[in-house]
């Protein structure tokens, strides 16, 4: 395996599948062979997982929500989805450790660095839920934040696109896939990888972000095997592009 110990971001629009909203069970599944299938061959892992499948304060507040409150839906979101994952992968036969970041006693325990690698060393993956427990900071910082905490080697993020682009693939047919790029050039192109508190929080403390595909059934195996099959944004990456 290619790390030893990883932080995964996964998508909460991902996890609804085709239906486009709530939770797609086939989805779910997928996830959950995926993950464990890494957590066999040795891999400490840490999950952050999205709530937009369900509500996102962001468009929550567009609606008219008062913002504090739609973030507090929002990461009730993350944990349902946290309760769903962690169900799939017990269901495969995977020890699961449950954390919020609110206190939310019996859901799960409050979280502490100390409490998710006490877990890890144990063997159980962590899901760690509820975003950052704060308004205004989204899952993707959420997730840095993590990466940063729990000492990852990597911080994985799951999406429905393979990589990072020079525009968004879904709507620019020419648009260009880069293979390695650097968190400058990611800020100064205004590419959508990440929130730009998240980018800067994994420049800030060295934190490589690995973008990946994680609907393709396998992807995130063939990465940790060291296959090309996403973009790693890190400081030293030059402005690799993918030959199409």
């Amino acid at each position: 395996m290619k790390y030893n110990r990883i932080l995964l971001k996964l998508s909460g629009e991902s996890l609804a599948g085709a239906q486009g909203t709530g939770i797609d069970a086939g989805r779910l599944a997928s996830y959950a062979r995926q993950i464990k299938e890494i957590a066999d061959q040795g891999v400490e892992i840490g999950i952050v997982i999205g709530g937009g499948n369900i509500f996102r304060g962001l468009a929550g507040a567009s609606k008219g929500f008062d913002r504090v409150k739609g973030d507090q839906m929002g990461m009730l979101a993350t944990t349902i989805n946290s309760l769903a994952l962690s169900c799939a992968l017990e269901n495969a036969g995977q020890k699961v450790c449950m954390l919020t970041a609110i206190a939310m006693h019996p859901i799960g325990e409050h979280y502490s660095k100390h409490r998710a690698l006490e877990a890890m060393s144990r063997g159980e993956i962590v899901i760690i839920s509820g975003g950052t427990g704060n308004p205004f900071f989204t899952t993707d910082t959420a997730s840095a934040l993590r990466a940063v905490e729990i000492g990852a080697e990597v911080m994985l993020k799951g999406t429905r696109v393979d990589g990072v682009y020079t525009a968004d693939p879904e709507k620019d047919p020419t648009a260009t896939k880069f293979d390695e790029i650097s968190y400058d050039e990611v800020l100064a192109r205004g590419l959508k990888v990440m929130d730009l508190t998240a980018t800067a929080l994994c420049k800030e403390n060295g934190m490589p972000i690995y973008v990946f595909n994680m609907d393709v059934e396998g992807n995130l195996g063939r990465m940790m095997n060291g296959d090309n099959v996403g973009t790693l944004v890190t400081a030293a990456a030059t402005e690799k592009k993918h030959n199409q």
